[in-house]
């Protein structure tokens, strides 16, 4: 089970970083689709960049102290579950142009509740 939760846990770092680390810059196509498309303030763009960041260094070190690892995948699954909702409330599911980017939340959504479960049961 721990080879799982490991495998899990760095895919799941890996997305996280990729996705965190240009929000707090304000800079690239996510973060400005984020501010136009999703009405979201660029204050809110910043706080999620580093929350995605943290996630990623919780989950690494969660490989050796699970419980760090099970909360850095549960704040993720909150910060997915939120994601899903922003789509959701700017119509992203019912458009076909924007349903298949979008998807990556729902995704993300399942991988990060996979990866807590696994990591308490390798407990």
């Amino acid at each position: 089970m721990y080879v799982t939760a490991a495998i899990l846990s760095v895919l799941l770092a890996l997305v996280s970083l990729a996705a965190g680390v240009p929000k707090p810059l304000l800079k690239g196509d996510v973060s400005a689709g984020l501010q136009s498309h999703m009405g979201l303030s660029a204050g809110l763009v910043r706080f999620v960049g580093p929350a995605e960041v943290a996630a990623t260094g919780g989950l690494i070190i969660g490989l050796f102290w699970r419980p760090l690892g099970i909360a850095a995948a549960i704040g993720f699954t909150i910060t997915m579950i939120g994601a899903v909702g922003f789509h959701a409330k700017a119509g992203d599911y019912a458009d076909p142009a924007t349903r298949g980017n979008t998807m990556a939340s729902v995704i993300l959504t399942a991988v990060s509740v996979a990866t807590a479960v696994t990591l308490g049961l390798a407990m």
